[in-house]
């Protein structure tokens, strides 16, 4: 059983609502608990964001609450028309997100039937509102969350099964079903991956440095993410095509190799210079390699006229080596990129040291 921040966070957030309608004598404080709970965000920008539509969304609740109390009384089918009335409002104003709340905040000043309801309505919305004010302050002072962390972490396990998995890819080496498994498995992984980098978009930071910093960060991570991307797709065409790879000539699939090894490893080379482990500049054998590029491209054309020139159902591997080459290009570029923007960051933030990041890592 695994216990996160956010868990632990909730847990607080209902105990300090729990205490605050106890010490302000609310009536029915486990309102303000229930309030703690839908009012817990996973970042303290959301948190704002939160707690502006969860006072706007219980503001409707119990404006209409009050308004249907006091036309038509507490029967069950009034409370069902004010439900609809809110879910309607709330789709209206855009405000999903805190319409759960809004409803607890209607049921729970519409059931009331004393002669005070007008007042009773007033502190039950001023009891949910605790609730929400205490998930703020938890998600506020409570665990602060250390989304480059995570969001680094996420990204490099990522890349090194990708890498992993397109050297054997490369040598006809992995099993047909058990690559497909993976492939679907980072699939879904590089979408929590930009789960996490909206995360750590969201952080904001109070001084000019550290917001200028987040902001060439943010850059890099994006390009990050989309190299890895890119080296994704290269790996499905690899599993595609795996069968017209193995066909080819023993000289041409060693040349494919040996440019995908050359990237690949490029790749994790990147991911060390950016937490501080390489010089920060481009790297000399890289500049030495790409001598071969051109190589590369010589050998393509070549082994596609050949195969064109081939009888039968064979002549349709010149459209697949297409295929792989401009997903292999495609990476290179991103690598390049990727490799410019990291050289950018360490010459004008070198000096900035985060020892999380740089220490945890290799």
């Amino acid at each position: 059983m695994q216990v996160g921040a956010r868990v632990l966070k909730t847990g607080v957030a209902i105990v300090i609502a729990l205490f605050l309608a106890e010490f302000f004598k609310l009536p029915s404080p486990v309102f303000a608990g229930i309030a703690a709970i839908f009012a817990i965000q996973p970042s303290i920008y959301r948190s704002y964001l939160s707690i502006v539509e969860q006072i706007q969304g219980n503001f409707i609740g119990a404006t209409i609450a009050v308004i249907f109390g006091l036309s038509f009384g507490h029967h069950i089918v009034a409370i069902g028309i004010a439900a609809i009335i809110v879910i309607a409002l709330m789709r209206k104003f855009n405000l999903d997100n805190s319409m759960s709340l809004a409803l607890v905040t209607l049921v729970a000043i519409m059931v009331y039937e004393g002669n005070d309801f007008l007042e009773f309505g007033t502190i039950r919305f001023v009891t949910v509102m605790v609730g929400v004010f205490a998930a703020f302050i938890v998600n506020l002072v409570f665990i602060p969350p250390k989304y480059e962390i995570k969001l680094f972490k996420m990204i490099d396990s990522l890349q090194d099964d990708i890498i992993r998995w397109t050297r054997l890819a490369a040598r006809q080496a992995s099993e047909h079903t058990s690559t497909k498994v993976a492939l679907s498995k980072f699939d879904s992984r590089l979408t929590d991956v930009r789960n996490m980098y909206d995360f750590y978009k969201e952080e904001r930071h109070y001084t000019k440095k550290k917001r200028y910093a987040q902001a060439r960060k943010l850059v890099i991570y994006r390009q990050m993410i989309t190299t890895t991307k890119k080296s994704l797709e290269l790996l499905h065409r690899l599993h595609k095509h795996e069968n017209e790879i193995s066909n080819l000539p023993p000289q041409f699939k060693t040349m494919v190799q040996e440019r995908l090894d050359f990237l690949l490893t490029f790749h994790e080379q990147l991911l060390l210079k950016f937490t501080g482990k390489l010089k920060p500049e481009h790297s000399k054998w890289v500049v030495e390699e790409d001598n071969k590029h051109a190589e590369v491209m010589d050998q393509l054309i070549h082994q596609i006229a050949y195969e064109q020139d081939r009888e039968g159902e064979e002549e349709f591997s010149s459209y697949h080596l297409f295929y792989i080459f401009s997903r292999l290009l495609d990476y290179e570029e991103n690598l390049e990129h990727l490799d410019t923007l990291i050289v950018s960051y360490r010459s004008y933030h070198g000096n900035e040291k985060n020892s999380d990041l740089e220490e945890g890592y290799y």
